[in-house]
């Protein structure tokens, strides 16, 4: 008789709520049972608010149990767990979730469904096929399929993919990179960290494919250092894929060699910008170069390089094996297939929804987020990072798509959603995206080093009642430099949350210091 598969997350978010527990007593309460099972550690589905999200497989069918503790697991036994029975964490098949079902999965299919560190079941669920076919079409077709497919930088620059690759692949040059920004560094994002931990060797495939289409035979993973577990995860599926013949010299008798390190990063969160991360690649602080020239010409040790963001490259192997039209399907207008939109804040049912362009903010924020924890209205949103706009109650009918965003002067990002109830003073955050840039700037360019420091200062008199109209002006000014001379996004970038602070929470700098807040 086969052992009875039980799958346990073994991701950084369900581990911090018990998963790893959950799963010694799992296999504690079958041996004590003389119970045959079969544990598997898979990744996360992104439903967090679900965490730990045990599942058990019953002819062919996974049934979920949702937020189980290791105290449960005694109960589950008793109630015919290995069965599916009945109990008070049981779910349904897993499959039938409406929050998982009503998604529209492309780059994380396979996160939550796999064990993402056995190549044998990544090629089970169509693992390697995308690379198989490029490998046997070429690298012309590759640049082709992703031009198609209208993808775009996933990481929030939104650049075309297609053309940064083909920009890398006409480069005359010796040597070539592909390096993985996985510096995900916005608050409220998390999807880089899910599929890295979930579905690593989607990843791998997507970067070897873009190293075949570049005439690139080296590839970096830059990861961020707060990311311990996702660096254990990557470690050792990197060992066993090219073990498989996946990476590494000659992959499958093809002739072309493709390998991948990784590389952890200080924890600065500059070096999500792709110059500085190429900066810490090469062993130097993290600052950010002038451009041009672009990474594609001169990147990472004066060699063409193509950087894409993990869920870009994740996206790429069922591009090429399916067909870029069949992605561009998904969408509207410019902003072509799908984004793994995060839900985090003040939100009931925080976690990953992955969902073609074009979803509203309302259908993201209340379907799928479930509305507020606190259940007070919801007053603010911001979308995009520490570094996006806050957007307004009465704006959650908006589309996401990056051209909708950019006519309000918002913009999507990465897919980090922060969700703010009625409670949140917004003075204090514009004041919090002037420190933000402040610490984190790599101080290159003045408007950025020393412009933030006197941002947080104005805002102070401001909320102090000092020359409120002065000030208010003096503010508006400030941002003014910082987003046109400053010398990349993160000054460039910060007038987007204060601005919008100003415009539409206005009567939040009205505050004398010790009042309480107006929306309390």
């Amino acid at each position: 008789m086969n052992p009875t598969r039980i799958y346990v997350p073994r991701e950084t978010a369900a581990n911090s709520v018990g998963a790893n527990e959950v799963a010694r007593e799992i296999e504690a309460r079958a041996d004590a049972g003389g119970q045959s099972v079969e544990l598997i550690r898979n990744g996360s589905r992104g439903a967090s608010w679900l965490e730990p999200l045990v599942e058990v497989e019953v002819d062919g069918t996974r049934i979920a149990y949702g937020n189980v503790a290791p105290g449960d697991v005694a109960g589950l036994f008793d109630s015919a767990f290995l069965k599916g029975g009945r109990h008070d964490k049981h779910l349904g098949p897993t499959r039938e979730i409406p929050y998982l079902a009503d998604q529209d999965r492309w780059s994380f299919l396979r996160c939550g469904v796999i064990d993402p560190l056995s190549v044998e079941d990544f090629q089970a669920h169509k693992g390697f096929t995308g690379l198989t076919k490029a490998l046997a079409e070429g690298p012309e077709f590759v640049l082709e399929a992703v031009l198609k497919s209208g993808l775009r930088g996933r990481g929030g620059a939104a650049f075309p993919t297609g053309i940064k690759w083909r920009t890398v692949a006409d480069a005359n040059a010796d040597q070539k990179y592909v390096t993985c920004n996985a510096d995900e560094g916005d608050s409220g994002t998390f999807s880089d960290r899910i599929l890295m931990e979930g579905d690593p060797m989607s990843l791998f495939e997507g970067m070897a494919i873009a190293g075949y289409a570049v005439g690139a035979t080296k590839g970096y993973v830059y990861l961020r250092s707060e990311y311990p577990l996702t660096y254990g995860v990557l470690l050792e599926a990197l060992e066993r894929t090219r073990a498989a013949g996946w990476l590494g010299k000659d992959i499958q008798g093809s002739g072309f060699d493709f390998d991948i390190d990784v590389h952890i990063g200080a924890g600065a969160y500059i070096c999500g910008e792709e110059t500085a991360m190429l900066e810490s690649l090469e062993g130097k602080k993290g600052i950010i170069r002038y451009k041009p020239p672009l990474p594609a010409h001169e990147g990472l040790f004066g060699k063409p390089t193509a950087v894409n963001n993990v869920v870009t490259l994740a996206s790429v192997p069922d591009i090429v094996n399916l067909g870029g039209e069949v992605y561009a399907d998904y969408g509207v207008g410019q902003s072509l297939g799908t984004l793994a939109f995060q839900l985090a804040g003040n939100v009931k049912r925080g976690g990953l929804v992955e969902k073609a362009f074009g979803v509203t903010l309302r259908e993201l924020i209340e379907a799928w987020g479930g509305g507020t924890a606190s259940g007070r209205p919801v007053r603010a949103v911001q979308v995009g990072g520490p570094l996006g706009a806050y957007l307004t109650a009465d704006q959650l009918d908006i589309q996401m798509d990056y051209e909708a965003f950019s006519a309000i002067g918002a913009i999507v990002g990465h897919g980090g959603i922060v969700v703010f109830d009625d409670t949140v003073d917004m003075a204090q955050q514009a004041r919090f995206a002037m420190e933000f840039c402040a610490i984190e700037s790599c101080g290159k360019c003045t408007p950025c080093r020393i412009g933030s420091v006197r941002g947080v200062e104005v805002i102070d008199r401001i909320v102090a009642g000092v020359d409120r109209e002065v000030n208010f002006a003096l503010l508006d000014e400030l941002c003014d430099t910082l987003e046109d001379a400053s010398l990349c996004a993160m000054g460039g970038m910060t007038p987007y949350p204060v601005r919008s602070a100003m415009k539409h929470f206005s009567e939040d700098f009205g505050k004398m210091k010790g009042e309480e807040s107006i929306h309390e």
